[in-house]
């Protein structure tokens, strides 16, 4: 008895130590961090990934989206011809049902993709919106197609940017100038304009009263009268006293004898559209200061340019300037591909449109061009394809790409296509400068062409005047040429602060109550584009 009361006593006190111990510990455990003391470590916690910051698409300006294809403005020229209309338009959900249906077609069908239409995923990109992010494990091929497609999280469709515009009046309608919505992370989705020494499309427009270069109204030699303001109607002729200046940088000044000199015994040549024409009619106004040339020599002939029976012109026009050999000269491409009919017997036969074909000219006489300036994109539209009888072909074949058949993606394609050949060449024919324009703005507000559209503004600078972005505006634009040694003359934004200065009401080509809110007066913007290209080259 007495040593069991001895044992049980024994367990009693190593159980109050035990207690008293633990006590202790708990004290001092308390009193060196009160609160954190029965927590378990950081370590420990259960941690949520944080969600991924969503970057809102900015608005784009108006300058390849699907209404820069889908509709144009009809403006006969002296020849009576008309250059811009569209005998019918898509609206943008046509076109956003056709590309609907060539996804959900090629998805049902599970094809394998052919290699001509590898190559077409690798531009749809800029109008076509990318894929769910969650997928099975991709393949080789895959990977190098999110690539592509994670550039549509920069810039969906061909101008999803950014553009920073300084605005000088409160007024309203400056808003059309200026995204709806900036990235906070002061990224952009256009790409960057290759130019070490100069951004020359960064700058601001001034007043010069040593401006226009020539007269408008003496310069009949070289100008067509449907773009020269002066003998229309209009009174107003601020627009002629703008000049533009580059950023940071000083631009050349422009001077006949100066660009002939530097041009001796080489050849300028545009290839595009009716916008290519006027830049080209631009420069040689700018050559000759809007004097007559009797000396000057119409060498079209060596080129091709000969008015076909029954045509109302020719091809495109060439011209040289004895005392330095130099020719400037104007290709019409509307498209920047090749073209050709498909049974030359037959007047009403269709053609055939070469998506991935220079032009036939490029082909024919690149070795004797040294500056080549390339451009298109206001002829993409159903009514040109229709009311011309183009039928798209890719590889020599009529298209049968659902996705591809969407002009935004021919357009884009095109683009690509005909940069890349040009690009190709480069080294074939060396001292070759080429060129691609950035697209031309238009400027038709409360409708268009034909819907009652209109550019009446005639004060210079009321919505800006200066561009500060150091990218291009023209999406398409400047992902053709990146990587390639063609450069981007690149005209969007500066050209977007310049509604004054379209030929609007006053056109003397147009129907009745239709406005010119695609082409411009001239003297007027195109000589800047002139200027800037003069001091690239």
């Amino acid at each position: 008895m007495k040593r069991g009361a001895l044992r049980r006593r024994a367990r009693d006190i190593s159980v109050m130590l035990v207690v008293l111990v633990c006590a202790t510990v708990v004290i001092w455990t308390w009193d060196k961090t009160p609160t954190s003391a029965f927590l378990p470590p950081e370590s420990h916690y259960l941690k949520l990934q944080s969600e991924e910051k969503v970057e809102r698409l900015p608005t784009a300006l108006n300058t390849e989206t699907k209404d820069s294809y889908s509709l144009a403005t009809p403006f006969v020229n002296k020849e009576g011809s008309k250059e811009d209309s569209p005998d019918n338009k898509d609206t943008e959900e046509e076109e956003e049902k056709q590309m609907e249906e060539a996804t959900v077609s090629d998805m049902n069908q599970g094809k394998t993709p052919t290699i001509g239409e590898k190559k077409v995923e690798q531009v749809e990109h800029e109008v076509i919106a990318s894929e769910p992010k969650y997928r099975k494990t991709p393949t080789r091929e895959e990977i190098k197609l999110e690539k592509v497609k994670h550039e549509v999280a920069i810039g969906e469709g061909e101008a999803r940017k950014t553009t920073h515009i300084k605005e000088t009046s409160s007024d309203p309608e400056s808003n059309i100038l200026a995204s709806d919505e900036e990235r906070t992370d002061g990224s952009t989705s256009t790409a960057h304009i290759k130019n070490q020494a100069c951004n020359y499309a960064k700058g601001k427009w001034v007043v010069d009263n040593h401006r226009p270069l020539y007269s408008g109204s003496q310069c009949k030699q070289w100008l067509a009268s449907m773009w020269a303001c002066r003998l229309m109607q209009r009174t107003d002729f601020a627009f002629e006293s703008l000049r533009w200046q580059p950023k940071d940088c000083s631009m050349e000044e422009f001077e006949g004898s100066k660009f002939l000199r530097r041009m001796k015994n080489k050849t300028l040549a545009f290839v595009g559209d009716s916008l290519g024409r006027q830049q080209f009619q631009s420069m040689m106004c700018m050559i000759t200061g809007g004097k007559e040339r009797l000396d000057v020599l119409d060498v079209g002939p060596e080129f091709g340019f000969i008015t076909p029976e029954g045509g109302a012109r020719p091809g495109g026009w060439a011209y040289r300037f004895p005392e330095t050999n130099t020719t400037v000269l104007y290709h019409w491409s509307s498209t920047l591909c090749d073209i050709e009919p498909l049974n030359i017997t037959d007047p009403a036969t269709e053609h055939a449109m070469h998506l991935d074909r220079p032009p036939a000219f490029l082909r024919q006489y690149l070795h004797k061009i040294n500056v080549l300036v390339m451009n298109t994109g206001h002829h993409w539209n159903r009514g040109k394809l229709n009311g011309n009888r183009w039928v798209m072909h890719v590889n020599g074949v009529p298209n049968t790409n659902k996705k591809l058949a969407a002009l935004g993606n021919a357009k884009n394609f095109t683009i690509h296509s005909t940069v890349s050949w040009v690009n190709s060449q480069l080294p074939l024919h060396p001292g070759l400068k080429a060129f691609y324009r950035s697209l031309s703005p238009r400027h038709f507000v409360g409708g268009e062409w034909n819907t009652g559209g209109s550019c009446n503004n005639t004060t210079p600078m009321s919505i800006g005047k200066e561009v500060l972005q150091e990218e291009s505006s023209d999406y398409s634009a400047g992902r053709a040429v990146k990587g390639t040694g063609v450069k981007l003359l690149d005209i969007t934004a500066l050209s977007h602060i310049r509604d004054e200065g379209h030929i609007s009401r006053f056109s003397i080509s147009a129907a009745p109550g239709v406005q010119d809110c695609l082409h411009w007066c001239l003297p007027g913007v195109p000589d800047t584009w002139n200027e800037i290209l003069f001091a690239m080259i």
